[in-house]
């Protein structure tokens, strides 16, 4: 491979600095000698943050191995961990319908404008994250006979681009590709879309960093539609006017008009469900890399109407960002504190409250969080769904691990990487693993 060659992928990637080593900026940040800081979260838990470039930046992919037979994850005592569904290509989100199936979005993130032939030599894809194609489909499952196993497998929707947020409206199914939101006829029990689609909203395609996801969320009262856009770039670095509607997430009628920013500043939005009982907007979001090993924490937030969360002058509230020093003091200002802190570069995307009543009762109307692992971290972190107790509305603890075993303990290795998790009409928690292309079904052990 040509140097050249090297070079412009990891450039396209993002990566140049972290394999390169902090840039002349970086370093004359770092000459700064910015602080470290304590930050106090709205339900008083102390988040402590280094200064940044306290370590070095680096870029360490995971290799996925296959999972081991008869080796699944590892939920607590007194629940099962069984594979659901598997033979996927790249199942990145779920969706249970009114009606109990399970739709299975599969999409694939692909460096964009690159040969994908240098991505193979120079091994990026060993994580699975990248690949060469992108299945571009949803996937239906039906347990027709109510054993706890599906056993109709259809292709619901095809030839779709890149595919991630999934709505049921009325007679209307809504799916988020990354460049819009289309809507097509759905008739109740459909096991495919035969109907023409609408597209009802452009959206700017993934961005520099491949934030190519977009997912729905439909208002209580039906009113409204809920998108989420991540940045198209690390630290806009590559211009405001590339973030134009991006590190949002947007307000929208179901036809798509009288579009809004809901709340800005957030990085990578991709987890939005409303809290059971308060009916609270809540995500979960993926915050910026190459600052070094523990900054900055992604988090997990309730999420405030015209909110500004800091993206890309400040993190975690009101802590500075060196690259973008001096630039926006007015929304350094305003830029709110998230409430639950889930630790620097886990790359959390899945989130689900659980409303059910299978689970032990402490588990009930907290939340389930997929993290996906990071590749900006000496140390592996993430690769497991964790949970976030609740009470009386507001987190009553940290997050606590609740689904591992995805890393193989090496320093190297992995088996898989949840990412979406959702739950059954039983009770039962999915988790998609979209390295190992499997759905994992977590039970209380009866």
């Amino acid at each position: 491979m040509t140097t050249n060659k090297t070079a412009l992928l990891l450039a396209g990637l993002g990566l140049l600095a972290a394999c390169g080593g902090p840039s002349k900026q970086d370093k004359r940040e770092a000459a700064a000698h910015t602080p470290a800081r304590t930050v106090v979260t709205p339900a008083a838990d102390t988040v402590r943050l280094p200064a940044p470039y306290t370590t070095k930046s680096v870029s360490n992919r995971v290799n996925i191995q296959p999972w081991p037979a008869g080796k699944t994850p590892v939920a607590p005592a007194g629940f099962t961990v069984t594979e659901y569904a598997g033979q996927f290509d790249s199942p990145r989100w779920l969706y249970v319908l009114p009606n109990g199936d399970v739709l299975v979005a599969e999409a694939s993130t692909i460096p964009m404008s690159l040969p994908l032939k240098v991505a193979a030599e120079l091994r990026l894809d060993k994580s699975r994250s990248l690949r060469d194609h992108s299945a571009n489909r949803i996937t239906l499952l039906r347990d027709t006979n109510h054993d706890g196993t599906p056993d109709l497998r259809t292709t619901f929707l095809a030839n779709l681009n890149q595919p991630f947020g999934m709505l049921v409206m009325g007679n209307n199914f809504y799916v988020a590709n990354t460049d819009g939101v289309l809507r097509f006829p759905y008739q109740a029990g459909a096991t495919k879309i035969t109907g023409a689609g609408q597209r009802v909203l452009g959206l700017p395609k993934g961005g520099y960093n491949n934030h190519w996801t977009r997912n729905l969320l439909a208002a209580p009262d039906g009113s409204k539609i809920y998108v989420t856009v991540g940045s198209g770039s690390n630290v806009q670095e590559h211009g405001p006017e590339n973030e134009v509607r991006r590190a949002n997430i947007l307000e929208i009628n179901p036809d798509g008009t009288d579009e809004k920013i809901y709340a800005s500043g957030l990085r990578n939005p991709i987890g939005l469900q409303w809290q059971p009982g308060t009916g609270q907007l809540w995500a979960v979001v993926n915050e910026r890399d190459e600052l070094g090993d523990e900054l900055v924490p992604d988090y997990f937030t309730s999420v405030r109407e015209g909110g500004f969360y800091g993206w890309p002058y400040s993190y975690y509230g009101q802590n500075e960002e060196p690259r973008r020093k001096n630039e926006r003091p007015d929304l350094v200002k305003k830029a709110l504190v998230p409430d639950v802190a889930l630790g620097a570069h886990v790359a959390a995307l899945g989130l689900t409250f659980y409303d059910k009543a299978a689970f032990p009762a402490r588990y009930r109307n907290g939340a389930f969080i997929g993290e996906h692992g990071s590749w900006n971290r000496a140390k592996y972190a993430g690769y497991k769904v964790v949970f976030v107790p609740f009470a009386n509305g507001k987190p009553s603890g940290p997050p606590e691990d609740f689904l591992t075993g995805f890393l193989a303990g090496n320093g190297q290795d992995a088996y898989g990487r949840p990412v979406a998790v959702t739950t059954l009409p039983d009770g039962s928690l999915l988790v998609a693993d979209d390295a190992a292309d499997k759905i994992w079904q977590v039970s209380a052990t009866p």
